[in-house]
């Protein structure tokens, strides 16, 4: 089993959306703080990413946020986080976040958060980190995108030996405990596994 020292939660940032969406955020945060795992997220104050923030901080957990420069006053930057790390690119945001945290949850979002989620599964994919990453299915948000994931092995894109890279549960407890034991396949495995 490993240890989460910190989770990397990437997640939306409107405010116009369900709010089962938000109380997921909020879900997060609590059960982050309560299993002592920091927070890595995208250091805006407002949708799911300030919920989930805030949540976590209530809870008494440390929170890092890591935001660009440009987009600093567009999230309105959260300013009473455990730490707030300004970056110069979205490209700096990523490898930053990758390097503070030990898995990845991706919770409802736009395409920031497809590319962020993609991104860091493409990482382990290659070898460059050994980090779990899942999604957190809030009203089966991401079935569609899971069936297509599917789609994609049986058309022979995505090798079975692949097939650990992206969990997904629709608790939060569920999936963080799928985190800590699922087994990630090693780089050589599937360049040689059909």
């Amino acid at each position: 089993m490993r240890t989460l020292k910190r989770v990397a939660v990437y997640c939306g940032s409107s405010d116009a959306v369900h709010p089962d969406y938000l109380e997921a955020a909020r879900d997060v945060g609590r059960a982050l703080a309560s299993r002592g795992i920091g927070v890595v997220y995208g250091g805006g104050n407002v949708g799911l990413m300030g919920a989930c923030a805030d949540a976590a901080l209530s809870a008494g957990g440390e929170v890092i946020g890591v935001i660009p420069i440009k987009l600093r006053d567009l999230e309105r930057a959260h300013q009473g986080l455990s730490e707030l790390i300004v970056v110069d690119s979205m490209h700096g945001r990523k490898m930053v976040m990758a390097s503070l945290s030990s898995a990845f949850i991706a919770l409802p979002g736009g395409y920031g958060t497809l590319d962020e989620l993609f991104e860091a599964i493409t990482w382990s994919q290659l070898g460059y980190h050994q980090k779990p990453c899942g999604v957190l299915d809030v009203r089966s948000y991401f079935s569609s995108l899971l069936a297509f994931v599917e789609h994609a092995r049986a058309e022979g894109f995505v090798r079975p030996a692949l097939e650990n890279l992206l969990v997904s549960e629709t608790t939060i407890e569920g999936l963080l405990d799928r985190l800590q034991n699922v087994e990630l396949p090693q780089l050589g495995q599937w360049l040689v596994t059909p």
